[in-house]
């Protein structure tokens, strides 16, 4: 069987391992272009899936949209008897979805009709779902709303993040494919048709929907710091800054205002949260230092809303609440020099172990390199 594979980020690759490995005469791979990274944009990355393909010697299409005549023809030239998409990241046109002879299955990280959808992983760990599975279907022109070929369940366990439910639904999808491929091998396969009544949707993660309501209850909070952990990562805004929270888990013996912060110590903070005022615990990330939790300060408390401009307050200030201390300055290179009356420039040159260490959130300073102009005052800036 010759099979077109589609795919894109890291959940794409063990599928596509297993084809390999089992076998299958892979014809090539489709997967999005090289994005541009670092600051100038110059630096083109390519997707972990061509990655692979480059490795095993596969032909690799990028194209900026999976349409037109061109992109077709090439796509008959590899003469596939099926397709195989995996979050690739685009919706395929109907002429593209039926073109092999035994059309395209997708592998979808939920058990369909439930979480249709671009994130159906983060939307089964918020909702609270007790299980979720891997869905083998037939692509059809509407988004996941194809006929369902193979179904393979698997519990979600009490404290397990997207990061390691992703991981998991990632190496279940890559064996449900060759289970798939093997029973269409063998002859027809029965098709079960979606029932729409059951039907819901997982929309694209925003990023202010990883932001804490901390008046909710210690599980729902909980629910909401596991369905972005690692990525994008839930956040709460602690004097104007942003403040990335991993690792929870609740406390069911301690209560306080929503929001306040009731301890700290190594494994991290106490904060209180709504619905009977129950609490959790929240364990200081490895990029994050315990020293950078105790500035946070017992009995303060994080406030839900819109992140305050910062009127009035120099970029120097800034500077001075990114990093913290001079110290970590010096560690990151920082240089500060005059460069008109009364103006300075500080130039910071990226170093990622260091930012992790220090547990540095600042967006900004993840370009390369960082620099900011501000005035100087008296005593000039010296960027702690």
């Amino acid at each position: 069987m010759r099979v077109l594979f589609w795919g894109t980020p890291d959940f794409a690759c063990p599928p596509l391992r297993a084809l390999l490995g089992e076998g299958y005469d892979v014809v090539g791979v489709v997967t999005q272009p090289d994005k541009p990274q670092g600051r100038s944009r110059s630096v083109l990355v390519p997707s972990p899936v061509k990655v692979i393909a480059e490795e095993e010697g596969l032909p690799v299409l990028q194209p900026e949209k999976p349409r037109g005549d061109d992109f077709e023809r090439a796509l008959r030239s590899l003469a596939p008897d099926l397709s195989v998409v995996v979050a690739y990241g685009h919706l395929l046109p109907t002429s593209v979805i039926d073109l092999p002879p035994l059309g395209t299955l997708n592998i979808h990280a939920s058990l369909l009709p439930r979480w249709r959808g671009a994130a159906p992983i983060q939307a089964a760990l918020l909702a609270g779902d007790a299980d979720t599975g891997i869905s083998i279907m037939r692509m059809v022109k509407r988004m996941d709303a194809g006929n369902v070929l193979l179904q393979v369940p698997t519990p979600i366990l009490d404290d397990e993040t997207y990061g390691e439910l992703q991981l998991r639904l990632s190496e279940l999808g890559a064996l449900a494919i060759v289970e798939a491929l093997t029973l269409l091998s063998l002859g027809p396969v029965t098709e079960v048709p979606q029932d729409e009544a059951l039907v819901t949707f997982a929309s694209k993660v925003e990023r202010e929907q990883a932001q804490v309501d901390w008046t909710q209850d210690g599980h729902a909070v909980s629910r909401r710091i596991r369905a972005y952990d690692p990525r994008p990562g839930a956040f709460t805004i602690h004097r104007g800054l942003d403040v990335k929270l991993y690792g929870v888990r609740v406390a069911m013996d301690a209560q306080g205002e929503p929001g306040t912060v009731l301890g700290i110590d190594e494994s991290g903070m106490l904060v209180a949260c709504g619905a009977g005022r129950r609490a959790h615990r929240l364990r200081a990330p490895s990029r994050q230092a315990p020293a950078r939790l105790a500035r946070l300060g017992a009995g303060t408390r994080h406030r839900r809303g819109r992140r305050p401009r910062d009127r009035g307050v120099t970029v120097q200030e800034r500077v001075r609440r990114s990093f913290a201390r001079q110290s970590f300055m010096a560690h990151l290179g920082a240089a500060v020099q005059r460069v008109a009356p009364g103006l300075v420039e500080i130039t910071v040159s990226r170093n990622d172990a260091l930012l992790r260490q220090h547990g540095f959130l600042h967006a900004e300073a993840r370009r390369s390199p960082w620099t900011a102009r501000c005035r100087a005052s008296s005593p000039p800036c010296r960027g702690a």
